[in-house]
């Protein structure tokens, strides 16, 4: 008998996707890694080649892996429509947006509050930009959203708030006034990206980019191998092998919103603003997190 997909292991296969790795998808999906890590080789025994390959600290999906990701939401969605068609009712699904920033120290908690206020729900994760969520938030896509400052459409609720401080490599220094400065930034668009160049070129710098990302790794990466220095926000000590640069500009800080879809439950809204403005308030005194 051929090799059979798995449902199961193809919903653990886009959780992966949908959440940004192994470790997350095993939160959303309340179970540990090495199943999730189970899943992802037995899909790779029936497709005969490997979907996932490493990429320093992460992992990316290969070109069969992102073949298999488009056709098990298809067959996922095919699934669905028919148990729906069925009669057979499914839980009711809460999508829980936040950027990449926020995903290992703020989600885990707010996940769990929420399955405890809602155990009828399941919970869905996704990491994307501020301005990806805001947006979905508004199309209604994704139901609560952990964004970093306003956009033009979405303002949210403020939970909180994060020190913005400059980053770089072990023993740069700022170059003279009027001299080149080099930035590693976020791709557009970002607001902090527009707030470094501003607050540099105000002191004095010629700015140029070295470097840009769409994740906090990639802008890690290039700080370390001392590409030029990035303004992030944080409450923490500096990131492994980067150090603050308190020479630049001082940026103050920038507001934690939660956004919602319109139409939500206003106790979904609620649990989730009480969750995270506990969560930023314990942060004042321990300054132990990168965001």
């Amino acid at each position: 008998m051929a090799a059979l997909l798995d449902l199961v292991q193809l919903r653990t296969f886009v959780t992966i996707a949908d959440s940004g790795g192994f470790g997350r998808a095993a939160s959303v999906l309340r179970t540990s890694q090495p199943t999730v890590s189970q899943h992802v080789r037995a899909l790779e025994r029936v497709v005969g080649q490997p979907l996932v390959e490493r990429t320093g600290r992460g992992t990316r999906f290969t070109a069969a892996g992102e073949v298999l990701l488009a056709e098990a939401r298809r067959l996922l969605a095919a699934h669905d429509e028919a148990m729906g068609r069925l009669g057979v009712e499914r839980a009711a699904t809460l999508t829980v947006g936040a950027t990449e920033h926020a995903a290992d120290q703020v989600l885990p908690e707010l996940l769990t509050e929420l399955r405890s206020a809602f155990p009828g729900h399941n919970m869905v994760f996704r990491l994307d930009r501020t301005t990806e969520l805001a947006e979905a938030t508004v199309r209604g896509t994704v139901d609560i959203a952990l964004i970093l400052g306003a956009t033009a459409t979405v303002t949210g609720v403020e939970v909180g708030s994060l020190p913005l401080r400059w980053f770089a490599a072990p023993g740069w220094a700022p170059p003279s006034s009027g001299n080149l400065l080099r930035l590693v930034a976020f791709q557009e668009p970002c607001s902090l990206r527009q707030q470094a160049l501003r607050a540099l070129e105000d002191a004095g710098w010629a700015v140029t980019i070295t470097a840009e990302a769409t994740n906090l790794d990639g802008i890690l990466a290039g700080v370390r191998a001392g590409l030029g220095v990035a303004l992030l926000p944080t409450t923490g000590s500096a990131p492994p092998g980067v150090e603050e640069i308190i020479e630049l500009p001082g940026q103050g800080s920038v507001a934690v919103r939660l956004a919602s879809r319109r139409g939500l439950d206003p106790r979904i809204v609620e649990s989730a603003r009480a969750t995270l403005g506990k969560f930023f308030a314990s942060l004042i005194p321990a300054r132990t997190v990168l965001l």
